[in-house]
């Protein structure tokens, strides 16, 4: 079997990673790539929006399975491109993606099938949203409609900040047609958690749960990133809370997939918010997470090929999920400035030296004809398993001092078992 990935983050060098491991796969192509994925993949030098070009290689290079990365090119129709043409693509469909696409769209979703979340007003119009600020106390989130690249939801502390926030994305169009709309929330103060899915024809099975880090600094300090550490399994994920998850939302969720019919077929990822132990969704995205996938891959005891099948079949059953015991925690090194602005082209030194306990997934890198060059914010995942989180953890700190580029930065206190009570 040819099977191309599309994407060029660590959530992709992770699922080429796991894909290399299935017995039915000869050979993997990754497009665009990165650094890492040339240890599994071939890397193609197209780009993740570029649909008709990823079209014509999977036409032309008899690809029999393509699986999709990250959300822009679900968003634009990939899938439905690539179905019309007879060719099988695991990923959700343009209609589905929606649901990461549009916030207003996934509000509406929750709204409409009683889907605990937080309340929400809409606008196009930059007076009525203001107005419609009074609806609100503070602090509260503004959320731009569209993808936004990730960087479309703002936390307003008051009322000048809101004002300015509304300007910048409904006046000043700083996101350009993605932030036509804006989507005004309350601010749920809780802890933060997300949930990982297959859904195959309208079943939603979930993953093994995890729990990432987005601040940049120790102690859950600084500003929102992408996610700079993740461990799997969260002990925040009792039986108590499973059982919540399940009953008011997952189970509503399916209900409304199937009321709507859409045809949802690939990862539902649902954000979620614990507000005094009762779970609220804050965000569904429609593909695998990042740092999440880069846990989750090494705790998978299946050939994900056989996953990736039965979902796109509809047969997919909770069975077929198997996880090994042992936790696994990454730790996310990035460029100095991340998130905001970094230097990029900085040589990594000492990745050969790491022990044989590390899985090293590549985030942003590059090779130029000199060496392995930094090539985005987030650099490299620094991965292990571990029969305690603790053994896990002392195998990443002990090897990532081996590995070495000009403003290197990373937590110190990923997998700390330290779960807020409120």
């Amino acid at each position: 079997m040819k099977v191309l990935v599309i994407g060029s983050g660590g959530r992709e060098h992770a699922l080429c990673w796991k894909i290399s491991q299935s017995k039915i796969v000869e050979k993997i192509y990754c497009a665009p790539g990165n650094g890492g994925t040339l240890n599994v993949a071939e890397n193609i030098d197209i780009n993740v929006d570029e649909i008709d070009k990823l079209l014509s290689f999977a036409l032309e290079n008899n690809i029999d399975l393509t699986v999709v990365g990250p959300e822009l090119p679900l968003v634009l129709g990939i899938v439905d491109k690539f179905e019309e043409k007879g060719l099988k693509i695991f990923g959700v469909n343009k209609e589905c993606a929606k649901l990461e696409g549009s916030k207003e769209f996934s509000k509406k979703f929750m709204e409409k099938y009683d889907i605990p979340t937080a309340k929400y007003r809409s606008f196009v119009d930059l007076i009525e949203a203001k107005e419609g600020l009074k609806k609100f106390t503070y602090p509260l989130v503004i959320k731009a409609d569209g993808l936004c690249a990730g960087k479309g939801v703002v936390i307003c502390h008051d009322e000048v900040e809101a004002i300015e926030t509304l300007e910048s994305i409904l006046g000043e169009k700083i996101f350009g047609s993605e932030g036509e709309r804006v989507v005004i929330e309350e601010f749920l103060d809780g802890i933060e958690a997300s949930l990982l899915c297959f859904v195959a024809k309208d079943r939603i099975i979930p993953m093994e749960s995890a729990k990432d880090y987005k601040k940049i600094f120790d102690n859950d300090e600084g500003p929102n990133t992408g996610g700079v550490g993740c461990y799997s399994p969260s002990p925040l994920f009792t039986k108590e809370l499973q059982d919540k998850i399940e009953k008011y939302i997952l189970k509503k969720i399916e209900s409304g997939l199937k009321n709507e019919s859409m045809d949802f077929r690939g990862i539902l990822f649902i954000g979620l918010m614990i507000v005094d132990g009762e779970p609220k969704v804050l965000e569904f995205n429609v593909r695998f997470g990042d740092p999440e996938t880069e846990v989750l891959m090494p705790r998978l005891d299946v050939d994900i090929i056989d996953l990736f099948q039965k979902t796109m079949e509809g047969t997919l059953e909770d069975s077929d999920l198997l996880w090994k015991e042992e936790v696994c925690i990454t730790v996310v090194l990035t460029s100095s400035g991340y998130p905001d602005k970094y230097e990029k082209g900085l040589k990594i030194r000492g990745i050969d030296e790491l022990n044989e306990n590390i899985i090293l997934f590549h985030n942003g890198t590059k090779y130029t004809k000199e060496s392995l060059v930094t090539n985005g914010g987030r650099v490299l995942s620094v991965t292990s398993l571990g029969q305690t989180i603790d053994e896990a953890r002392e195998n990443i700190y002990s090897n990532v001092n081996k590995i070495n580029f000009n403003g290197m930065y990373y937590r110190k206190d990923i997998g700390n078992l330290i779960i807020p009570t409120n």
